[in-house]
Order: structure tokens, then sequence, then C-alpha cells
């Protein structure tokens, strides 16, 4: 019986300190949560300022054409058609770490269904260990790796380093189209996987954001060189759109984190009661053998003293 005591001291001492990381990891996917969040609050306003920028722009400038050279940001439609090795790249945002539920499975499972429905070959560049691991099983072709940012200030570098790549292989003729693949915010708690189509900036990108109506009655006016200053909104677009993927999925991982804390910590919690209830009773009925067993004795030992007087 004792052996049994020690054992479950041994396991409520490990549940105790499982319990302490628990929480500290829970405390850290709180912070976390709050600096992405603002980040993905400031970018919504930004983004659509962007829009509404590009819009004014298209809408004035007739002349623009996709397959204007002074526009290194934009593919061209034209020579893709051409290339017979062109593929489909898809940037996918997942996590460098674990203990955040299905959050990598259920991306991994959207991008693979996605990517189905499209003809063509395809390219996955993945941002996040876990995620990289996950699509290498998916059977498409292995682009750049990349190691997901720890911060707000890390975004930016890596945001650019993607770019770099896509440029390489657009300038190739090796990619014909670019999505970007994350899991955006539902609520604090829930988050669902989306899809931007980033590339090419085509006539059907132009008549979409041509559809967005000025908020006010007072059209906007573009001052001095209009392509110079759409040229400026397209590359802050693009840029924009990869560092909003990434913050939402970065605020979507620690919401999926602190859930799956939460979670292990009430299953832990109910584990160290269970465990304690046991050793309680097991104690207790120790005790109740040691006292039985004293008793039998103090009673042997007065028959025995009887029996001398006797």
């Amino acid at each position: 019986m004792s052996n049994t005591i020690a054992s479950l001291n041994r396991k409520i001492s490990s549940a105790a300190d499982l319990q302490a990381v628990v929480r500290t990891m829970k405390a850290m996917a709180a912070s976390n949560i709050n600096q992405y969040e603002r980040a993905v609050n400031a970018s919504d306003g930004y983004f659509r300022t962007l829009q509404l920028g590009l819009a004014a722009c298209l809408q004035k400038n007739k002349a623009f054409e996709s397959q204007d050279s002074a526009i290194p940001v934009i593919p061209t439609t034209q020579p893709y058609a051409k290339a017979e090795n062109s593929r489909i790249g898809a940037v996918v945002f997942g996590s460098d770490q674990g203990l955040v539920g299905q959050f990598n499975d259920v991306m991994i499972e959207f991008v693979t269904h996605t990517l189905n429905e499209l003809a063509g070959r395809k390219v996955i560049w993945g941002v996040g260990e876990r995620i990289q691991s996950g699509l290498a099983n998916c059977h498409f072709e292995e682009g750049e790796r990349f190691a997901l940012p720890g911060s707000i200030g890390a975004i930016t570098p890596l945001v650019g380093r993607i770019l770099m790549d896509i440029e390489a292989q657009r300038e190739k003729f090796e990619i014909t189209e670019v999505y970007l693949f994350h899991n955006q915010p539902q609520s604090k708690s829930a988050y669902a996987p989306a899809c931007q189509r980033l590339l090419p900036l085509d006539e059907q990108w132009q008549q979409e954001l041509c559809s967005i109506r000025w908020p006010t009655s007072n059209l906007p006016e573009i001052i001095n060189n209009r392509q110079t200053t759409l040229l400026a909104f397209i590359n802050e677009y693009i840029l924009l759109s990869l560092f909003r993927a990434c913050t939402e999925s970065l605020a979507s991982e620690n919401a999926s984190r602190l859930l799956a804390m939460q979670r292990a910590e009430k299953n832990i919690e109910e584990l160290l009661e269970n465990f304690n209830q046991t050793y309680h009773r097991i104690r207790q009925s120790n005790i109740d053998e040691e006292l039985s067993d004293i008793i039998s004795g103090f009673g042997a030992l007065q028959g025995i003293s009887s029996q001398k007087r006797s």
C-alpha cells in the first residue's frame, strides 16, 4: 500500500509541475494576443485606406496596363501563357510550436482542398516548422521555407524575404499566380482559415477595386503624377497584404494556444483532484488499518495480562 501512496505522490508532483508550465504558457499566449490583435486592428483601417486610394487611382488612371515594365511588382499575364513550366505559388502561414490544438491541421486541410481545385502545378512557401512538416505529406512542390517571426518587429523583414523570393520566381516566369493562406481571427477564441489571391494584379483585381464606392460625395483628386502614386499604392498594398496575413495568423495561433492551455489546465485540475481524492482515501484506509492493528494488539495484550493475573 505504501508503494501506491509513493506512486501517487510522484503523479501529483508531476501534474503540479505540468500545471505550472501550462499556466506560464497560458499567460504568454494571453500577452501575445494583445500585441497581435492591436496590429491586426491597426492594419485593417490602413488596408481600407489603401483600397480606397487604389480605387481612386484606377478610376482616374485609365491608361494603367499590367504589362507596363515600370511596374516591378505586377506580373504580366501574357508571358505566363507562354511559360510551359509555370506554377501556382502559395504562401502558407502556420506555427513553429505545438500545443495549438487543430490550428495547423485545419490549415493543411483547407490549403489542400483549395489548391486541388486549381489547375496546374503548385509550389508551397511554408512559414512555420509545424505547417512545413504537415504540408510535406501533401504531394505539393516545396519552395523556400521561412521561420515564423516571434514579434511584431520581425514581421516586416520576413515579408521582405518572401517578396524577394516571389519576385525571383516571377522574373523567371515560373509562377502564374500567388495565393496567401492563413488563419483569421473571428473572435477572442475562434479563428477560421482564409485565402487571398495576391498576384497577378490583373483586370479582375482592378474591377473589384473600381467597384468600391467612395465613402463621401466629394470625389478624390490625384495630385502630381498619377502613375507614380498608383505604383506607390500597389507596392504598399502587396506589402500590407502579407503583413496582415502574418499578424492575423499569429493572433489566431495565440488564441488557439490560449484555448488549448485553458482546456489543459482544466484537465490537469480534474486530474489533480482525482489524485488527491485517491491519495486521501488510501491514506485514510492505511490509518484505519493501523488503528485496527493497534486496537487488536491492545486487546490481545489485555487478554494476556488477565490470564497472568488469574
